[in-house]
């Protein structure tokens, strides 16, 4: 996993979590070194787990909410990757169903996956955490 990331790059609810709260991965949406994407319910997921994240360290919902609505991510529709639904879902289905669609839009893409969550680790996809992309970047 030394190789430097080029092109698209699918990113997990919470790296766009941590960007919304301008941690760590803010870093990498603010450089251009990617081209980021999500799917559409991957994006839904950190939109329902941001009330937990606003009171565990006491901030402003709408301030935080803007953050969110205000990356440079491409959120892409169901139809465009459900072809990969099935064979992401033999992967991680047992581990977290909630991690599938994203996989699948990776699938799909052939692109690696941006997540802090170990779940991805079965895929045969490069998994790059926060902290290996901004290395790797040099950021």
């Amino acid at each position: 996993m030394t190789s430097k990331p080029s092109g698209k790059i699918a990113a997990d609810a919470n790296v766009l979590l941590s960007a919304a709260v301008n941690g760590a991965a803010r870093r990498v949406f603010r450089s251009d070194a990617l081209s980021i994407v999500t799917a559409d319910v991957t994006l839904l997921e950190a939109k329902e787990n941001l009330p937990i994240l606003v009171a565990k360290y006491r901030l402003s919902r709408p301030d935080v909410s803007a953050q969110l609505a205000a990356l440079p991510v491409e959120v892409i529709s169901e139809p465009h990757y459900r072809s990969h639904l099935e064979q992401a879902h033999r992967y991680l289905g047992h581990r977290d169903p909630s991690d599938v669609p994203l996989a699948a839009l990776a699938l799909k893409l052939e692109i690696p996956i941006w997540s802090n969550d170990h779940d991805f680790e079965e895929l045969p996809l490069i998994v790059y955490p926060t902290a290996r992309l901004l290395k790797i970047l040099g950021l």
